[in-house]
């Protein structure tokens, strides 16, 4: 039974069995379904066919890829001044309408530019729904609950994944052009999703006569706001540490969700449909990738959760990297879906560790910012090393390379704060 955060009968919310803060962490995995999973993750699956069609060199797939990263990028930084002015409820729902809408005009699209630039509007609405339902969470929950709900969450990638494995694939053997009724498709479930959040998720649990989840008092609460509302400021060192680390992810993973597909059919001669059910293994791996860390870093730290989580995404990258029987690209599908979305659901916990409720969507942004720069280099510079060596090897040995970086950064992260 939900725990009210004063005797008085004002609530808004219905009481229901479990703590509304569920239900908004639900909403919050349709949400990251929606802006990340649809608007950005499909695009591993849409590119061999799309790239087919449109006469596209691995550089330009690896600029579409990095348009969407231009929007991410340049809506970050704003978002959270955003949402203190209209409300996370509304700039969520307001931000998948335009990643909606702007799949939806791609699939009318016949020229780079075109595409191009709906991509980066896809990037922007991704980064402006993104941000405030990470924020949402440090406000619904406790901090040892962050890191389980963030985890989640995050897992609204893996469903994702899944469905355009299966999805993408089956359209595209119905139509001559199913790259672009994909397109289609995909933006009007994205636009299903914003009318859900718009009616599901709600701002602050105080107003709907709540606590935190994991708050068992008012007065916990109060302590707990005093310990974790630190003026932090967006140069000091843990927050340019957690930017550096994050960083090293969008640049590293990036590079494999974005290529991993046709290189598998590119380099190794499998067919789509086949790349389809490996790239559906991956999401389905997924859903285990943020629950399971995000626990692991509430009960163990997150400083052990990212090195653990780094170790196995490295492994992962060199084993596609390196010309081994086939069998290891399943170990690596493997390492990588066990993992996929272990690195954001932990740091977006550790900042909120630091952060404090008043400062979590700012610092998280200036972060996530840092990381969208990983994100745009990571694609782009994959491409263009595939195209002159004519393989993607090079590509994910970079990644691989990377990744042991960002291990050696997550051992040198200070003791989680008190």
């Amino acid at each position: 039974m939900m725990k009210n955060a004063t005797d008085s009968s004002s609530a808004v919310l219905p009481r229901l069995p479990i703590h509304y803060g569920w239900i908004i962490m639900v909403a919050g995995t349709v949400c990251i379904f929606a802006c990340l999973g649809l608007g950005r993750f499909s695009l591993g699956m849409l590119l061999p066919s799309m790239g087919e069609a449109l006469g596209l060199s691995y550089s330009q797939m690896g600029f579409i890829s990095t348009a969407n990263f231009v929007g991410y990028l340049g809506a970050v930084l704003i978002s959270g001044r955003i949402m203190q002015r209209v409300g996370a409820r509304n700039l969520i729902a307001l931000a998948l309408l335009l990643v909606s809408l702007s799949m939806m005009v791609i699939s009318r699209s016949d020229s780079m530019t075109a595409i191009t630039i709906l991509y980066i509007l896809t990037g922007m609405g991704s980064a402006m729904a993104n941000i405030p339902i990470m924020a949402l969470l440090s406000i619904w929950f406790a901090q040892h609950k962050r890191g389980k709900a963030a985890g989640f969450v995050v897992i609204g990638n893996g469903f994702a994944i899944i469905l355009c494995g299966s999805l993408i694939p089956y359209i595209n053997t119905l139509h001559s052009d199913g790259w672009r009724t994909n397109w289609l498709v995909l933006g009007g479930i994205v636009l299903c999703c914003a009318v859900l959040c718009y009616v599901v998720l709600r701002n602050n649990p105080a107003k709907e006569g709540l606590l935190p989840v994991g708050a068992e008092s008012a007065e916990q609460q109060s302590r707990f706001r005093v310990q974790s509302s630190d003026d932090i400021a967006l140069n000091s060192k843990i927050v340019l540490h957690c930017a550096a680390i994050y960083f090293l992810f969008g640049f590293t993973y990036v590079i494999y969700v974005t290529f991993v597909v046709t290189s598998m059919i590119v380099d190794r001669g499998y067919a789509e449909s086949a790349a389809g059910i490996f790239w559906s293994c991956i999401g389905l791996l997924s859903l285990l990738s943020g629950p399971i860390p995000g626990a692991f870093s509430d009960k163990f730290g997150r400083k052990t959760a990212l090195i653990a989580a780094f170790s196995i995404q490295a492994i992962a990258y060199l084993l596609v990297a390196l010309p081994l029987p086939n069998i290891f690209l399943f170990v690596s599908i493997g390492c990588y879906g066990i993992v996929a979305w272990s690195v954001p659901s932990i740091i977006s916990a550790l900042v909120a560790d630091y952060a404090g409720q008043q400062r979590v969507a700012a610092v998280f942004g200036f972060v996530t910012f840092i990381f969208g720069i990983g994100q745009i280099s990571g694609p782009y510079l994959a491409g263009l090393l595939a195209e002159k060596t004519g393989s993607f090897a090079g590509s994910f040995f970079l990644a691989f390379c990377l990744a042991v970086v960002a291990i050696i950064f997550s051992l040198l992260l200070p003791a989680k704060k008190s």
